[in-house]
């Protein structure tokens, strides 16, 4: 398949942030509802694709016939969500295209009436980072009656037949890359057993389904042979998986582990799929009183701001980055081959059953980092810098 890219419209910067590698959740902290882009935050990664140059006036009509594209992304909540639209928005505009971006705030029901108020706007492309799937999948329809390709991003769209390519990280191998670190940096031996407590992703997010799977495929082994002890016995998906990433339940579950099963023994390893959650620990393990002594290892997802702060300062082990960066722009390209009757580059056809079609997908390569390589993979990236991760 022949790759668009965008060329000399992206800036140096940008291009130069693809050769770092590119890898879901949510966080802490409730932003408010916007209908347009959110403003840059101290949060935000410092290369942000914001800084890209603006196409050629004169040029950029010509190229797009003034189309429009649609973005839906569920949630202000988390950073990766804020940084992901500011991204795809810049780079989709200096390209020439309209954008409009709305946020649905984890709030089903406002998703599907945004996507149904842009397809009557009269959008020529559709991108959408689902908050339920299946909520979608009549709108989706509609999208696909009136002609509008879509393009699912970061979380696959289940059950239709209307969605035409998916841009995302390697989910597998992000629950494959925190496995081997547990693996490669825990000491599992079966004569030394070190206890652990599962913190999974939420049940209507296929991701969250399948980094469960790839985390086990390298961790249950050590289950099976006493090498790991899970005293609370929940290891399952559905005993583990927590709704909507909510960093409130993550730590609640991390309270009633500790408080139930831990009382005389200190817990080892929080296995959670997510930055949110490791700060849900966090909380709950300093409540119980644990110090840097016995202090667990934590690991977590997207290398937000606070968790790579986390990380420096020892309370949390590591996470996987991806950078938002990256993805949005392999997602940019694939609309802007779709609009121009072209085929994006996509790199996998096989994993992606949505239960309607095998979904054509681009992944992103998952980074674990940690202490020993976040200034390189992190700083010297460009995606936060020295001072934001000091201050």
């Amino acid at each position: 398949m022949k790759k668009k890219v965008l060329g000399t419209l992206l800036s140096v910067a940008m291009v130069a942030s693809m050769l770092v590698g590119c890898g879901g959740g949510e966080t802490q902290t409730a932003a408010p509802a916007a209908d347009a882009a959110p403003a840059a935050t101290e949060e935000a990664p410092a290369a942000d694709a914001e800084e890209a140059p603006a196409a050629d006036a004169a040029e950029a009509p010509a190229a797009t016939g003034g189309k429009k594209v649609g973005v839906a992304m569920p949630t202000q909540s988390s950073e990766r969500w804020i940084n992901d639209g500011a991204n795809m928005k810049a780079q989709l505009e200096a390209l020439g295209y309209e954008v409009d971006l709305q946020y649905a705030e984890d709030d089903v029901q406002a998703q599907v009436s945004q996507i149904e108020n842009m397809i009557a706007s009269g959008v020529n492309c559709l991108v959408i980072a689902s908050i339920d799937s299946d909520a979608l999948v009549n709108v989706e329809a509609q999208a696909k009656e009136a002609g509008i390709p879509i393009i699912a991003y970061d979380r696959l769209l289940m059950n239709t037949d209307a969605v035409s390519y998916y841009a995302t990280f390697d989910n597998k191998g992000v629950g494959t890359a925190i496995g081997k670190y547990i693996e490669e940096n825990a000491g599992l031996d079966p004569a030394d057993p070190k206890t652990i407590e599962f913190f999974m992703g939420s049940p209507d997010d296929n991701n969250a389904h399948m980094l469960y799977a790839g985390l086990m495929e390298v961790l249950q082994p050590y289950l099976d042979n006493g090498a790991l002890v899970c005293k609370s016995g929940r290891t399952s998906f559905d005993d583990t998986c927590i709704l909507r990433w909510s960093q409130e339940t993550a730590q609640q579950n991390c309270e009633n582990y500790l408080t139930g099963f831990y009382a005389d023994e200190d817990l080892d390893i929080c296995a959670t799929a997510f930055d949110g959650f490791a700060y849900g620990c966090k909380a709950a393990l300093e409540g119980a009183g644990y110090t840097d002594e016995n202090w667990p290892m934590i690991t977590g997802q997207d290398a937000e701001l606070m968790a790579t702060k986390n990380i420096i300062s020892g309370k949390q082990t590591m996470s996987i980055y991806k950078d938002t960066r990256l993805l949005a722009e392999k997602c940019v390209t694939m609309v802007q081959a779709v609009l121009e009757g072209a085929e994006p580059e996509i790199n996998d056809t096989e994993q992606y059953d949505n239960g309607k079609i095998v979904v054509p997908s681009y992944l992103c390569t998952p980074v674990a980092v940690d202490q020993s390589n976040y200034e390189k993979i992190i700083v010297e990236g460009g995606y936060y810098t020295a001072e934001q991760l000091a201050e």
